[in-house]
C-alpha cells in the first residue's frame, strides 16, 4: 500500500510538469506570462521602434490626433514650466523649404493662418513621437534605453516619409505630427506623415 501512494504521488507530480522547449544554449523557452507588464528589455530600440510602429505611433496617432485649433486650446492647460506631446492632424499650404542646416530640414506650412515650422529630418531632436505615442520610462530597463528609444522612433519616422524638395513649396500638405506644447505656445513640431494635397 506504501508503494501505490508513492507511485502515485509521483504520477501526480510528474502530471502537473510542463516540458519546455530549450534554445540554442540549453536554456529552456518559457512562455510569456500573460499577466506580465510590457517591457522591452529583450530588445534594442531599433527592435522596439519597428515592432511598435503601426500598433503604438500610428494607431494612436490615428485614433487621437488633434486638430490644430483643439492643441492650441489643450496647450492652455498645460501646467506651467513643463511641456505635453500630442498627435496633431492638419492641412496647410507649404511657404518655405529650410535646409540650411544639412542635417535638420525643415518645411514651413501655414496652418490657420499661421507659419508652423515642421522638422522633417534628416535628424530630428525632440521627444515628440515617443511621448505622445504613450511610451512611459517605467517600461524601459533604464534611461540609456528610454533615450535611446527616442532616437530610433525618430529615424524610423523620416524613413517613412516622402522625398521632400523645393517643388513642395506653394502646394498644399496633409500632415500628421507630434507636437510638442507648452503653456499656450508650440515648443517643437516634427513629421510623423505628410502627403501633398488637400484632403
Amino acid at each position: 500500500m506504501k508503494r501505490m501512494l508513492i507511485l502515485f504521488g509521483a504520477m501526480t507530480f510528474l502530471s502537473a510538469c510542463t516540458v519546455v522547449d530549450l534554445d540554442a544554449d540549453g536554456k529552456p523557452i518559457l512562455p510569456k506570462d500573460p499577466n506580465a507588464k510590457p517591457g522591452y528589455t529583450d530588445q534594442t530600440p531599433q527592435q522596439i521602434a519597428e515592432e511598435s510602429w503601426q500598433s503604438r505611433v500610428m494607431e494612436t496617432a490615428n485614433g487621437h490626433a488633434l486638430s490644430w485649433a483643439d492643441m492650441e486650446t489643450k496647450s492652455q492647460t498645460v501646467k506651467a514650466g513643463t511641456s505635453e506631446s500630442v498627435f496633431v492632424r492638419a492641412s496647410g499650404i507649404v511657404t518655405a523649404f529650410d535646409t540650411s542646416n544639412a542635417r535638420e530640414h525643415k518645411l514651413t506650412v501655414t496652418i490657420n493662418g499661421k507659419p508652423v515650422n515642421i522638422n522633417i529630418g534628416p535628424v530630428l531632436r525632440s521627444n515628440g513621437i515617443r511621448d505622445a505615442a504613450g511610451f512611459r520610462f517605467e517600461e524601459f530597463t533604464n534611461q540609456v534605453q528610454y533615450a535611446q528609444l527616442t532616437r530610433a522612433l525618430n529615424r524610423h519616422a523620416v524613413k517613412q516619409l516622402p522625398k521632400v524638395d523645393e517643388s513642395w513649396v506653394n502646394k498644399p500638405v496633409q500632415a500628421l505630427m507630434a507636437v510638442t506644447m507648452q503653456r499656450g505656445n508650440v515648443d517643437d513640431v516634427v513629421a510623423v506623415q505628410l502627403k501633398p494635397g488637400t484632403p
